[in-house]
């Protein structure tokens, strides 16, 4: 039994590294559909995988690195088409990013649930910005011992690679952490505002990431909206489709990203999606910690009337009288 047991607990453990190098790997595909080229070094504005590896930490425990190192390893040949002893390296950086922006983060008490002002600040600053410089680095830093970049394009590089890894986590991980506490909506949730939402964040995030006008600051009232609203599970959608259409935008030099060289687009691109994360992340972690607080207040408020009742009873009604009416309706 006792083995048994073990074995199966082996299995689940396998299962998960695999499932997460699969995840790793297809995202790793569709952040490669929008690469670019900086010094002839591969880099891409978003990399959706970082924020897979950092989820996985954060939800499945320090353990499951091997799966981030395997996604990596799968990933690298469809960037340089062959497999080098340097591609260790760079694969050691891509695990160990994410596993010390784990480290960082559990260190700094984040919660996943994301309703604390500062789980939010600390998911960019440390989760981002902070542990991210770890795959830039390494990752930089090879293609230059590599002779495939020249040192003069070394910082370049290096600001691509770590934006486009630090706005993987900031935009791909709080989606995830929201999922994982998706549940079956009910008859009475907002559905028609839901929609209007979607509708609105959709056309709003094509205009204003196509247009020729420069009207790229009309996302943010659409993602104000959701996490005021919605907080991060409205926010976090809306985030994502904002930078995955800018991105594309981006890449295919429309809009307002027409007439600049590749480096003005990545900046713009950081800048924007950057923007957006922050606004999409610290608004939605205020608005849910203020919740938190007005429940936490009522409880108490209530708990206080029973007391009081307890102690006079009648007393209660007349200080809460939207007590006494609920009694009376049975609620």
């Amino acid at each position: 039994m006792i083995r048994s047991e073990k074995t199966r607990r082996t299995a689940v453990a396998v299962l998960r590294m695999l499932a997460v190098a699969a995840a790793y790997f297809v995202a790793g595909g569709l952040g490669l559909i929008r690469q670019v080229s900086v010094h002839g070094a591969v880099v891409t504005p978003l990399w959706p995988p970082t924020g897979i590896a950092v989820s996985a930490l954060l939800l499945l425990g320090p353990r499951i690195w091997p799966g981030i190192a395997l996604g990596s390893l799968l990933v690298i040949p469809t960037l340089s088409g062959t497999v080098t002893p340097s591609t260790a390296v760079v694969v050691a950086g891509n695990t160990l990013a994410p596993v010390c922006a784990y480290l960082m983060l559990r260190r700094a008490g984040f919660r996943t649930e994301l309703d604390r002002l500062r789980d939010g600040v600390v998911l960019v600053f440390l989760g981002a910005m902070a542990g991210m410089v770890i795959s830039a680095t390494t990752g930089t830093a090879m293609l230059v011992a590599d002779d495939k970049l020249p040192a003069g394009g070394f910082w370049s590089v290096w600001a691509a690679w770590w934006a486009g890894d630090a706005m993987g986590v900031l935009i791909v991980t709080p989606l995830l952490l929201v999922l994982r506490r998706v549940r079956m909506p009910r008859a009475t949730d907002r559905w028609g505002e839901a929609g209007a939402l979607l509708v609105v964040a959709v056309v709003g995030a094509l205009v204003a990431t196509r247009s020729p006008l420069s009207m790229i600051y009309l996302v943010f009232p659409i993602i104000v909206w959701a996490a005021l609203r919605f907080q991060l599970a409205g926010s976090a959608p809306c985030a994502l489709l904002v930078s995955v259409l800018a991105v594309v935008a981006g890449t295919d030099r429309v809009g307002p990203f027409a007439g600049h060289s590749i480096l003005e687009i990545m900046v713009n691109l950081t800048v924007l999606n950057g923007a957006v994360a922050l606004t999409s992340l610290l608004l939605a972690a205020v608005v849910a910690e203020q919740q938190n607080v007005r429940r936490r207040i009522e409880r108490a408020c209530e708990e206080l009337a029973d007391v009081v009742d307890h102690l006079a009873p009648g007393r209660s009604a007349a200080a809460w009288p939207s007590r006494a009416r609920d009694e009376r309706e049975g609620r």
